[in-house]
Formats: structure tokens, sequence, C-alpha cells
């Protein structure tokens, strides 16, 4: 006889469907068994999952970042701005999200951050493969960066492509050109492996843009979303230096970078520069 009886709130005619030959359609779509067996800690210290999850969360805000980029890039090198403006839209979004993730990790004492640090060995978040993506799409691009992934051929590879090919900004700048901005050759034909330097010229015509009496302009528009990037880019580095201050001081990161003295230069530095510095103008 069967010992199995029916759950009396489960024999409705609103009931999920529950009997699946295998897994789950959700399991097959999301993959969660996958993911919630990724994390393999490696001291007893309870505190590591939080930092492993987070860690892993990040990388995946990363992967979602980078798609939204690319196809923003893409549609400016076609002309659909709308296209455009859609994806970077929707990474605001994710980017408040991703920044919203040091929130577990802020508060971490020195202590608590020690009790599992050494676990890390020389694995630092410096070595992302999936960050420096996004560095390259905002303009940030260093041959150099493509050392620590020389034993990972994949990997490798698409930083390499990534490397150069036009970042974001360079798609935007191309754009101006096409419509009659005074976007020189040197700006647009420069060499694409290089980190983009600001340019008298690109400022004086973002101060053009800016100064339509058009407000909604599409290219006004386009610049205050680029710009919306760069203010959470940017805060994004200024919480990921005030977390490693709190958590570790002055002291050398893991991995051997210069920790905290790293991360003040790269929070200094913005992305879009013009766009910025323009607004002076206006």
């Amino acid at each position: 006889m069967s010992t199995n009886h029916p759950d009396p709130e489960a024999t409705g005619a609103d009931t999920p469907y529950l009997d699946f030959a295998g897994t789950t359609p959700y399991e097959d779509y999301v993959q969660a068994d996958v993911l919630t067996h990724l994390q393999h800690l490696r001291s007893d210290d309870p505190g590591e999952m939080v930092f492993l999850v987070t860690t892993q969360v990040m990388e995946l805000w990363f992967t979602v970042i980078v798609h939204e980029w690319e196809t923003a890039t893409r549609a400016l090198r076609e002309d659909r701005i709308p296209v455009a403006r859609d994806a970077l839209k929707r990474s605001l979004r994710e980017l408040e999200a991703l920044n919203e993730s040091w929130r577990p990790l802020a508060g971490l004492t020195p202590a608590q951050f020690n009790s599992y640090r050494g676990s890390l060995g020389e694995g630092s978040g410096f070595q992302s493969a999936m960050y420096r993506r996004m560095e390259f799409l905002l303009g940030d691009k260093s041959a150099s960066m493509l050392v620590p992934h020389r034993g990972a051929p994949r990997v490798y590879a698409e930083l390499e492509k990534a490397l150069g090919e036009p970042s974001l900004y360079d798609e935007t700048l191309a754009l101006l050109a096409r419509r009659g901005y005074a976007i020189s050759e040197a700006v647009t034909t420069r060499d694409l492996t290089k980190r983009y330097e600001p340019s008298p010229e690109v400022e004086a015509v973002w101060a053009e843009i800016y100064a339509s009496d058009d407000q909604n302009d599409e290219l006004v528009r386009l610049g205050e979303l680029l710009t919306d990037v760069g203010e959470l880019v940017w805060r994004w580095r200024n919480d990921h230096l005030v977390a490693t201050r709190r958590a570790m001081g002055s002291k050398t990161g893991t991995g051997g970078s210069a920790g905290v003295a790293w991360l003040e230069k790269r929070a200094t530095k913005n992305v879009f520069p013009e766009l910025w510095t323009a607004r002076s103008h206006v």
C-alpha cells in the first residue's frame, strides 16, 4: 500500500504542475543547481561564504553589463540610437545593483577579513577578465592587462579581441563625426588598443551639443546617459576603495597589487572625460 498521501492544499485547480520526469524547467533554464554548488570554501571561517558569493554575484553583473554595453556599441555603429539608449538605460539599473553588492562587505573589520584573507592566495579582483572587458568598453585599455590571462587561451583570446575593438565612447565619437561635428581623423582613427586620452576638440563638440536650444535632442540625451554611466562607474570605484580601506587599511593588496594606493589612483579617473569638462564651457 502506498504511504504517499496527496496534500489537500495541492489538489486545487489553481495548483501549479508539480510532476516532472527529470529536472524542472526552471532548473533547466536558470541552472540554479550549478550556481548554488560553485562555492568551494577554503577556510573554516563562516564569513568566507558571503565574501565568495558576493564576488561571484559581482562577476555575473559584470557579464550582464558587458552584454549591454556591447549591444549599445553595435547599435551606435549602426546609427540605431534608440536601441543604444535602451541598452544604456538597462545598464544603469544593473550598475546600481552591482554597486549595492558592496554592502555585505562594506562593514568588514580587519580581523574579520584577515580570518579568511589567506585563502585568496594570490587571487585578486584585479585579475577579473570580465571586469577587464568592462574597462576596455569604457576606453580604459592596456595590453599589459592581458598578461595575467596568458594561461587561459579562451579568456585571453576574448580579451585580445576586445582590446582591438572600438569602445563605447569610440563609437559615440564616430557617430558625432558622421553627424557632421568637428571630430578629426586623429580621434576616429586612433590606435584602439591604447587608453583613450581627452581631446580639446571633442570637449568643444560636447559643449556645442549641450548648448543646443533643444535639450531633448537625441545627442543631448545620449550624452546624459553616458554621463550617468560614468557617474556610476566612479561610484563603483569609490565604494571599492572605501570597502578596502575598512577591511585592510593601506596594506599591500592580494595578488601583489598596491591595494588602497592603486584604488585611490583609479578613483580619480573619469570615464568619457570630455562629457565632464565640457560643462564648464556651456
